[in-house]
């Protein structure tokens, strides 16, 4: 499947943060603050009120209390490579809120189709029916 290039978020809506990163890197990962952690103002970004709903339900437990989104980014040993990764992470999770959801087109099983359903059934009934205690006449 071919990745998919969101717009750029606007800069003053995003705060970033390094944070000491976990995980690969030997002495680095102590010395360095590597890990980077970005905020996004949903309010700066003035969404229309069914995608600031989609992106609520999508963000999950990244959503804060004052109506942001955090992304956290620590897999890599730099802090560019850190950065490009929460950015992306945070521009594809804003991209998918902007889809909206395809409307389901109601349809009706066919006639032939229901008739083969009752049959399934009434063997299946027949089988278990067979499957009684044994009476000695």
């Amino acid at each position: 499947m071919a990745k998919v290039e969101w717009p750029p978020l606007p800069e003053d809506a995003l705060e970033e943060r390094f944070l000491a990163a976990t995980g690969p890197g030997g002495q680095n990962v102590n010395k360095v603050a590597s890990a980077v952690q970005l905020r996004l103002d949903v309010f700066a970004l003035r969404l229309h009120p069914d995608v600031y709903a989609r992106l609520k339900g999508l963000a999950g437990s990244r959503w804060t209390k004052e109506g942001e989104v955090v992304v956290t980014a620590r897999a890599h040993r730099t802090q560019d490579a850190n950065r490009a990764e929460a950015r992306e992470r945070l521009a594809e999770l804003v991209g998918k809120a902007h889809l909206s959801p395809r409307k389901r087109k109601a349809t009706k099983p066919s006639k032939a189709a229901k008739a083969k359903r009752v049959d399934a059934k009434k063997e299946r009934s027949a089988v278990k029916a067979g499957r009684g205690k044994v009476r000695l006449d």
